[in-house]
């Protein structure tokens, strides 16, 4: 009886919740350095019908709504995997549009510098292959890319590049509504 009780009990308690995305499991939680992060939410990029990644937020604690998430304090990760094999040029090239998009000519300009030391370190990588996990990780300093598992290249510093690359996915013009949406919780 003892052991039926313990089982009941056990199947009661909450399991952890992560999401699966096009077949890709997200984990709930993760760790930048020191600090554990939750999954705020996770969604699939798209172009026209083709499957590009999986990508999930990270944040210190929930957010559900834009700026929220795109402000909050501390360490945070967006998580990529990708789903298809892209170029090194055509992947960046995707990340500094959705800068443009989300920024004033100016804004734009004065980022240039940093989106390009993000360029070149994937053009070291030549190719975000199928099954490749891109981390862009804010450390609470500066931003480091990750190639599974493992940082690639040297941080780039200034919180303002980070919000940056956010607002690719959680700005006025993200590169995808039900995307931006579903990184928000919402689906």
């Amino acid at each position: 009886m003892k052991n039926f009780l313990f089982t009941i009990s056990f199947l009661l308690i909450p399991a952890a919740q992560g999401a699966d995305v096009a077949g890709v499991k997200i984990d709930d939680k993760t760790r930048v350095g020191s600090s554990e992060l939750v999954l705020n939410g996770a969604g699939l990029r798209k172009r026209v019908f083709f499957q590009v990644y999986a990508i999930g937020l990270y944040l210190p604690r929930k957010a559900g709504n834009a700026t929220g998430a795109i402000n909050t304090e501390g360490p945070k990760r967006a998580s990529i995997h990708m789903l298809r094999d892209v170029g090194a040029a055509q992947f960046t090239d995707a990340l500094a549009e959705g800068i443009r998009e989300n920024h004033t000519e100016a804004e734009a300009k004065a980022l240039e510098p940093r989106v390009q030391a993000l360029a070149a370190v994937m053009a070291e990588v030549k190719e975000a292959k199928k099954g490749m996990v891109i981390t862009l990780d804010w450390t609470g300093t500066a931003t480091q890319l990750g190639i599974d598992g493992k940082p690639a290249g040297k941080p780039i510093e200034g919180a303002d590049f980070y919000r940056a690359l956010l607002r690719i996915w959680l700005g006025d013009k993200p590169v995808q509504e039900d995307l931006k949406k579903a990184l928000l919780g919402g689906g």
